[in-house]
C-alpha cells in the first residue's frame, strides 16, 4: 500500500509518499542522514522516535520539500512523515502518542509572515519622521 501527504510550515511545502520497504528515508532524492544541519535531520526523524522501533524497517519514506527555509522545510517534511505513518499503519495509538508528544506533528502551523506596507521598511514599522 502507498500513502502520499503533505505537510507545510510558513512557505514550505513537503509531499511525502510511504510505502512498505526496508526503512528508507530520502528527503529530496538523499538520504535522510546526509542532510544539514543535524538539527533538520534530527526534527525530520521525530516520528520514527515516538513511534515503535521497528516501525521504520518496514517502510521507506520519499519526501520532496520546495520553498522557505531549511527549518521549516524540516518542520513540514516532519508533518508530512508523521502523518504519512499515521495513515499507513492506521493506528489510533501512534496518532495519539504523536497528539501528545506535539500537535504540530499531526497539524500544519497556519502561521505566515505579515506582508510588508508601504510607509515603512517592514510590516509594522514606520520610516522616521523628521521635523526640520
Amino acid at each position: 500500500m502507498v500513502t502520499n501527504t503533505s505537510g507545510k510550515k510558513k512557505t514550505a511545502v513537503a509531499r511525502a509518499t510511504v510505502r512498505e520497504g526496508e526503512g528508507r528515508v530520502r528527503i529530496d532524492s538523499q538520504p535522510v542522514e546526509l542532510v544539514d544541519p543535524e538539527l533538520a535531520q534530527l526534527k525530520m526523524l521525530e516520528p520514527f522516535r515516538i513511534a515503535e522501533d521497528d516501525l521504520r524497517d518496514e517502510v521507506d519514506v520519499e519526501v520532496s520539500v520546495e520553498g522557505g527555509g531549511v527549518m521549516g522545510q524540516a518542520d513540514a517534511a516532519r508533518t508530512a512523515i508523521a502523518r504519512g505513518l499515521v495513515d499507513h499503519t492506521n493506528d489510533a495509538e501512534l496518532r495519539d502518542a504523536f497528539m501528545e508528544f506535539d500537535r504540530s506533528l499531526l497539524v500544519n502551523d497556519v502561521r505566515q509572515s505579515e506582508p510588508k506596507k508601504w510607509g515603512g521598511p517592514g510590516a509594522r514599522a514606520r520610516y522616521q519622521k523628521s521635523y526640520r
